[in-house]
């Protein structure tokens, strides 16, 4: 009696061990979303005190990712985790490695718009960086309510969205070299402009990423360098053989 006591007191504790490695990336991840979403903010409206904020909050960033990842550690040392918990765990190291990264953008968001605050805004007020962080805190949301419901499906069709961000990318690009070739007043400014879509578009990358180490979690597939149409037939022939499986294991007729 004292021994299934001891084992069921060590698996709740690790099991807790497990969900506060969950809770912290997603605590972790609702902290780069407000980043992200306050430096376009702090562009758009011209707001330098609140780009200086959102540089500031790197710090908050980079001592969660090392907290969670000293937990990490600590459970790989005290644990002995099945295949499914070491991929969990995995994950987890992969996945706050890419939200870090998500904030070490959203600071070049908010310092760049420190700078461009003290200079005049275009008309439209920067409408297409506005759209593109849009797309981007999508993606970066999308992707992190994928983790929390362990949705393989969601995780393919934010990581999809990427194309999208590309091309937006691309067309800002264009179109300051534009600006910058009739006026080459404009050149200062069209560059932040463009290191700020840079920065956006990284940030989707960095989604992407966290949506493929979803599936690895779930499925234990690593679909790294595989296009998305691979990817979404794999997860239907996953899918149809879970059905097989279900059926052939159900009670007899």
């Amino acid at each position: 009696m004292e021994t299934t006591d001891l084992t069921h007191h060590i698996l709740t504790r690790f099991n807790e061990d497990l969900e506060g490695l969950r809770s912290g990336v997603l605590q972790m991840g609702g902290l780069v979303e407000q980043q992200l979403q306050d430096g376009v903010r702090a562009l758009s409206e011209g707001d330098s005190r609140l780009g200086e904020e959102v540089a500031r909050l790197d710090y908050r960033v980079n001592a969660m990712e090392v907290a969670i990842d000293e937990d990490c550690s600590r459970i790989l040392a005290t644990r002995n985790p099945t295949a499914s918990d070491l991929r969990l765990i995995v994950t987890v190291i992969k996945t706050i490695t890419d939200l870090e990264r998500i904030g070490d953008e959203a600071e070049k968001l908010g310092s760049i718009s420190t700078r461009l605050a003290s200079v005049e805004r275009p008309t439209d007020r920067y409408r297409e960086i506005k759209h593109l962080g849009g797309l981007v805190a999508d993606m970066v949301h999308g992707a992190l309510d994928a983790f929390a419901r362990l949705d393989t499906e969601a995780a393919v069709a934010v990581a999809r969205r990427d194309r999208v961000v590309d091309e937006e990318y691309e067309a800002i690009q264009r179109q300051c070299i534009t600006f910058m070739m009739e006026d080459p007043r404009s050149i200062r400014r069209a560059l932040d402009v463009l290191w700020v879509a840079r920065a956006l578009e990284r940030i989707g990358d960095h989604a992407k990423n966290i949506c493929e180490y979803v599936v690895y979690l779930v499925l234990g597939k690593d679909i790294r360098h595989r296009s998305i149409e691979d990817v979404e037939r794999a997860l239907t022939d996953a899918r149809a053989a879970r059905d097989r499986a279900r059926v052939d294991g159900g009670p007899a007729g």
